[in-house]
């Protein structure tokens, strides 16, 4: 139920804004509390004066509905402005109950009156099948489906013109509306435009369409079909009527998101007293946790202390070992100083006989360069001279050959410069005709190169399109090969499970039926000790169908496993399956353990729990050993089952897991953890679900890969097509490429074979050219020559030059030889003499250092243990900053140490540690905290609902009776306009409407003896009610069937006038009225349009090929 009309559609919004959501806790005492409350007496005496309401005078209510008439008049007007968005323009179904065509049957905007064969009021049931997916008789939609139909259609057509109009540019003038039901009973809704073309299936779509038009198929009085009217026409319970009025004014809503609060503020409760509870239950943990901690800090500080001690024990012993080491130091410094003198002294007479070989050594080394240097030179010169007396000669002979070539070249400038001049005149007249032809033939190639880029480009494209088709083409083929594979795969299933039907053992594979009858025949021969037991998925059902998945998810490959007692018989069972399976395909797995024929006791390890059932309890397990093995091997007994992660999560933060609980499933499969849950990947049951159900989803699935494969065949199909095309015109365009190319390569030809016509200006060129190479070697021939004169002079100076230096090195080379000699003689005595030195000063050297190694050790210890003392004050200030005396050795403190870490350990081990102590503790105190701050946010979302629920309930009261005073008036301006007077009385402490009419004035005696309608004054009277109820209602359109079942000739012409007279009043109103009884009258009237419809049984061709159109 969606809204009410005019002033209650306000109210019903002012009274919403003040109600709490839906999700918030909401905290009210209960309504007879509430009533109580000092603050609505006010309301209680509002309530009270209805009754004196009802003794107004008839000259009273006729001034009040004069003065309402022109404002109804006025909204109608306005209405009218707005336009008639939202009325129904069509209806057509197909293969709906008994039709299997009707329609399109087209509707008045005013008045439409259906009559014809009985299967009409298929038309309402239909109309509020297709807006809202659901029947105002709660059947279910399969049912709706034609005998022998896959699927039924709806389709309604909604205008939608006008300011009002919904996504106009979108939808343009109308609204289509396309249900379509399918056999199984599932459901699809289409919208179109007014052209049929889809714009939406999103059912939020259709949903803000009704309310943005305020279509309201939900409340009982917009569409009264059948059965519903015929209820409340009949129905003389005052009970009955006052349900009917506050459904249709939506405070039957209202009432019950009250009580839904009213429950909430009842858990609140329940939730502040449990709270309570473990407030103090963890002030007592957190006094035990404070104690322990004492004791501890006591124990802590005692260690503390001794530690304390013991560091500076450790550096007093360190101390005293330092001082003996540094007094071996300083003797061993001593006795370095005597050594070194006595190496001094070897030093000093060592370096003086050094200094003196030093000396004859240079002088040596002096002189041998200086041989060195001058043999290269003496060498160097003798070659000096030979290599200048060859280039002179060389010289000389090429001055001469040049001579001669320059008298040569001289005669061959004269000869060329003669036919020069003749070929000039011959080539002028040629050049100017080859020049004009090249010009012609560049013309021709510049718009043959333009047509060959266009060419190209088109080429491209085209080459882009097929490459992109091709990749398309393939891409379609991979995914049809994957749906053909799934489509086998799926119809392989299907066949299983529709085996499976007759034969359920065939659901747990096809070969098992084969290897059980194997197993029977091989267990009457005698092969097996005990027959095996298998699969076990065969040796239970469910006692619960809807824990399928879960149960199914908890034994997981056990359904298909095969149970042996024995070794023996596992190996009897493996040749059994190498017979029935095929070498390469799975086979199933084999348990081998030995029988249990007696059923376990788990009375001390199963999960007890009163709300949900355990895997073993939802299974009913006739055999002892395949219940005990499944215990033994996934322990069904402590694996529980709830309905959902919500159920599990709640069940876990409120209780925790149960005593005995290993695993927490839900329906679907999931496992639920403290904290997280895992995902279960299948959606539905293998093995243990219903058969009827999976052979459903099968067939449904293989029908969606069939209708995919047709689709994509039919697109490949469109691609080879255009791929065709795209290679026929690539191929006329290679053509005329080709040909294009061929003339431009011909004309390009012709343009070089003219460029390469030069004729005589070639011959002219290479004459010049030829001339010009003479005159320059004639003047490099002058040049050489010229240089080489000057060549022979300087060689010439050179030559004598180098003569003179040759014997000057010779000279000097003879000197130097002689002085060298009588120096090495004095240098190897000097030699032997420093040998002697060397020695004396090694000795001395190496008793030093064999000392100072010594003395080096001897501080290095000291060292060590320095900076051993240093870490140890360190230390010990860290510890203990103040140094301390202390009389007793480190290892009396040690042993003390030990001692009362023990005590420590002991009271860890009893009490835990210091930091598990303070763990805890800052645990308790963080739970404290947190729930001590629940309890005050809870306590003050008690207090504000409390506040909420009061005003809430005084706004529905006012909505109350303000609808109630409108139905009032509405109702006697209905009887006003025939001279006839009733009464309605609302009693909402009773919830009872009390609603009669009679003729003539109203008075006591009228009342209480009743000659009013003739007929059934009850039907008529609930006829009244329905009209009255209108009132509030702002649906765009009413529809109501057989309402003058019941009424005699005079009350059906008073009812057609009531209805004539709120179709005059409300212009933007349309109705649409069922019923068997045709009058011709009614066909005068412009605001009627009646529509004849044929019987169902009847002639289905005229009703497929006509629409159903209004009679003029």
């Amino acid at each position: 139920m969606r809204r009410g009309a005019g002033e209650g559609r306000r109210g019903v919004g002012r009274m919403r804004k003040a109600l709490p959501p839906r999700g918030a806790s909401a905290v009210t005492e209960p309504m007879a509390q509430i009533e109580e409350e000092p603050d609505l007496q006010a309301v209680e005496e509002q309530e009270a004066e209805g009754p004196r309401a009802e003794s107004v005078s008839k000259s009273d209510k006729k001034s009040t509905l004069s003065q309402s008439e022109p404002q109804a008049s006025a909204a109608a007007a306005s209405q009218t402005v707005l336009g008639e968005s939202g009325i129904i323009e069509s209806i057509q179904l197909e293969n709906f109950m008994s039709y299997a065509m009707l329609g399109p049957v087209k509707f008045g905007s005013r008045v439409t009156i259906v009559v014809g064969s009985p299967g009409k009021s298929a038309l309402l049931i239909a109309l509020a099948v297709g807006l809202s997916g659901k029947s105002t008789d709660d059947m279910p939609l399969k049912d709706f489906v034609k005998d022998g139909e896959a699927s039924a259609s709806i389709s309604i057509t909604l205008k939608n013109q006008g300011d009002s109009a919904f996504k106009s540019a979108l939808y343009r003038d109308s609204i289509i509306v396309q249900r379509h039901i399918n056999k199984d009973g599932s459901e699809s809704c289409e919208l179109k435009n007014q052209e049929g073309n889809l714009v939406s299936s999103e059912k939020e779509e259709l949903t803000a369409i009704l309310d943005h038009f305020k279509i309201q198929v939900d409340n009982p009085v917009t569409i009264i079909g059948e059965n519903t009217g015929k209820q409340l026409l009949q129905s003389w319970l005052n009970s009955d009527r006052y349900k009917l009025f506050l459904k249709a004014s939506e405070l039957y809503q209202m009432r019950g998101e009250y009580s839904e609060s009213l429950e909430r503020k009842n858990r609140r409760h329940q939730e502040m007293e449990q709270g309570k509870g473990q407030l103090e239950k963890l002030r007592r943990q957190y006094l035990g946790i404070e104690e322990k901690f004492k004791r501890m800090v006591v124990l802590k500080e005692k260690l503390e202390d001794l530690k304390h001690e013991m560091a500076w024990a450790l550096v007093i012993e360190t101390e005293r070992e330092l001082d003996d080491m540094s007094g071996d130091v300083s003797v061993g410094d001593q006795h370095t100083g005597i050594l070194n003198q006595k190496l001094e002294a070897a030093k000093t007479k060592c370096e003086a006989v050094d200094v003196k070989q030093k000396a004859i050594h240079e002088k040596v080394q002096k002189l041998n360069d200086e041989v060195t240097e001058l043999e290269p030179k003496c060498i160097k010169a003798h070659e000096e001279v030979e290599k200048l007396d060859k280039a002179y000669i060389e010289a000389e002979t090429s001055h001469n050959s040049f001579q001669n070539d320059l008298i040569r070249l001289n005669e061959m400038a004269g000869n060329l410069h003669g036919n020069i001049k003749d070929m000039k005149e011959s080539l002028h007249l040629a050049a100017l005709e080859k020049e004009k032809n090249i010009a012609v033939l560049k013309e021709k190639l510049m718009d043959s190169k333009t047509q060959e880029d266009s060419l190209i480009q088109s080429i491209i494209v085209l080459h882009r399109v097929r490459e992109k088709d091709e990749e398309e083409y393939c891409r379609i083929r991979k995914e049809e090969v994957q749906i053909r594979q799934m489509l086998n795969e799926e119809r392989c299933l299907l066949t299983q499970w529709q085996d499976s039907q007759t034969e359920p053992i065939k659901r747990f594979g096809p070969k098992v039926s084969a290897l059980v009858e194997a197993i029977d025949n091989a267990y009457r021969e005698r092969l097996f000790t005990h027959k095996p037991i298998g699969p076990l998925g065969a040796c239970i059902h469910l006692l619960n169908p809807e824990y399928a998945l879960a149960i199914e998810c908890c034994l997981d490959d056990l359904l298909l496993n095969f149970f042996c007692d024995n070794h023996k018989d596992e190996r009897t069972l493996r040749e059994l399956m190498k017979r029935v399976y095929p070498p390469d395909s799975p086979q199933p797995g084999i348990i081998v353990s030995a029988f249990e024929c007696e059923l376990y006791d788990t009375s001390d390890r199963s999960v007890s729990h009163p709300e949900f059932p355990t895997v073993l309890e939802a299974l009913e397990i006739e055999n002892a050993v395949v219940t005990n093995a499944l215990i033994d091997m996934r322990s069904i007994e402590s694996v529980l089952l709830v309905k959902s992660d919500s159920s599990a999560v709640e069940m876990m933060d409120t209780q925790g897991l149960p005593k005995n609980c290993s695993r927490v499933l839900t329906e679907c499969g999931d496992e639920v953890f403290e904290g997280c849950s895992s995902i279960c990947e299948k959606s539905r049951p293998t093995y243990l679900g219903c058969a009827e159900t999976h052979i459903s989803y099968l067939e449904k699935e293989v029908e969606n890969k069939v209708a995919q494969l047709s689709a994509l065949e039919q697109h490949v199909h469109t691609l080879a097509t255009d791929m065709k095309t795209n290679q026929e015109t690539m191929d006329s365009h290679y053509q005329n490429l080709r040909e294009t190319r061929v003339q431009i390569t011909n004309a390009m030809r012709e343009i070089k074979n003219l460029e390469r016509e030069k004729g005589n200006y070639s011959a002219l060129l290479a004459l010049e050219k030829e001339a010009q190479e003479v005159k320059e070697k004639m003047k490099m021939v002058e040049e050489n020559i010229k240089a080489q004169k000057e060549e022979m002079g300087i060689l010439g100076r050179l030559k004598r030059e180098a003569e003179r230096k040759k014997g000057e090195f010779k000279l000097k080379c003879s000197q130097v030889s002689d002085v060298v000699k009588s120096l090495m003689r004095e240098q190897n005595q000097v030699t032997l003499e420093m040998n002697t030195q060397q020695e004396a000063v090694l000795h001395c050297e190496n008793l030093l250092k064999h000392h100072l190694n010594s003395l080096r050790e001897q501080k290095k210890e000291v060292d060590v243990k320095e900076r051993e003392l240093k870490r140890e004050t360190a230390l010990a200030k860290y510890i203990c900053p103040e140094r301390i005396e202390i009389p007793r050795a480190s290892k009396i403190l040690d042993k003390e140490i030990d001692e009362l870490k023990h005590v420590i350990q002991t009271e860890n081990y009893a009490h835990g540690s210091r930091e598990e102590l303070k763990k805890q503790y800052e645990e308790v105190k963080k739970k404290y905290q947190n729930l001590s701050e629940k309890l005050k946010a809870l306590k003050v979302l008690l207090k504000t609902s409390h506040e909420v629920m009061i005003q809430n309930y005084v706004v529905y009261n006012k909505r109350r009776r303000s609808l109630s005073l409108q139905c009032k008036l509405y109702f006697h301006t209905l009887l006003s306009q025939w001279s006839h007077c009733g009464k309605m009385r609302f009693d909402h402490e009773n919830e009872t409407l009390f609603i009669e009419g009679q003729p003539g004035e109203e008075n006591e005696i009228a009342f209480s003896n009743l000659q009013g309608f003739p007929g059934n004054r009850c039907s008529f009277s609930n006829f009244l009610l329905i009209l009255t109820l209108w009132s509030i209602t702002e649906s765009p359109f009413r529809c109501l069937d057989i309402f003058d079942a019941y009424m005699d000739k005079e009350q059906q012409e008073m009812a057609m006038d009531l209805i004539f007279k709120i179709a005059h009043s409300q212009q933007h109103l349309q109705l649409i009225l069922l019923t068997s009884q045709y009058t011709s009258s009614l066909s005068s009237n412009p605001l009627v349009e009646i529509l004849q419809i044929q019987d169902p049984k009847g002639d289905m061709e005229s009703q497929s090929s006509q629409a159903v159109e209004p009679e003029t």
